[in-house]
């Protein structure tokens, strides 16, 4: 069974003044669709919603209605730190822990399963898609190389691994004074391997007001879940 962390701590900085979580996607709030993607999962055992303590009355009314999951107002100033914050608080009997962003509203439930049961067969699975456009390394300013795109993959959420795998890696990252954007990288680190699960392009993160336009059209005529 998996402990489900949905991270919705973080600043927004990029939305213009709003709150990315708040913003409203075919009529309701972006990470009121989040949660309802794991809502009802037989696999999650429980649904927990990491945010800042000065979030916390906002969330709780733009989740107003649904059950099944808990808001925890530990959201540190990373995301490891937002992680790391809520550990303490999960259930000790899952075995597994996925972790989600609450601005990626339009993840699939077929998806979100089949980095579930990925996780469970290999001990890790993220889910993402491979690069579809050549990618430029960039040094000064100018081209330094063309990495083959084959061998390039666009990391998504969910991801899952392990609980005790990853409490071992993030003890490690603490020890090495790492503090990292993405959790796989954690599973990098202390050198496991990390299972790739094929997903959608449409999977985005809502980070600035264009990407919510691109989330309205991909949800035009589209069932989500």
């Amino acid at each position: 069974m998996f402990s489900v962390l949905i991270l919705a701590a973080g600043s927004s900085s990029r939305m213009g003044g709003g709150n990315k979580q708040l913003a409203l996607l075919a009529g309701e709030p972006v990470l009121r669709r989040s949660v309802q993607a794991f809502l009802g999962l037989p696999e999650a055992a429980e649904v927990v919603v990491v945010c800042r303590p000065q979030d916390e009355a906002a969330y709780s009314a733009a989740l107003a209605g649904l059950t099944g999951y808990r808001l925890l107002p530990v959201g540190g100033q990373t995301r490891q730190q937002s992680v790391a914050g809520a550990l303490p608080y999960l259930s000790p009997e899952t075995r597994y822990l996925a972790i989600h962003d609450g601005a990626r509203p339009l993840v699939r439930r077929a998806d979100i399963l089949a980095v579930f049961h990925a996780a469970q067969e290999t001990g890790s699975a993220l889910l993402g898609v491979f690069a579809r456009d050549t990618i430029k390394i960039v040094q000064d300013g100018r081209v330094a190389s063309t990495p083959a795109r084959s061998s390039l993959f666009i990391a998504q959420t969910p991801q899952a691994f392990k609980k005790s795998d990853y409490l071992a890696a993030m003890a490690e990252a603490k020890a090495q004074g790492l503090d990292f954007t993405d959790d796989a990288q954690l599973f990098e680190l202390t050198g496991r391997p990390v299972t790739v699960v094929e997903g959608r392009p449409d999977n985005l993160k809502i980070t600035t007001p264009e990407d919510l336009q691109l989330a309205e059209g991909s949800l035009a005529g589209q069932e989500v879940f």
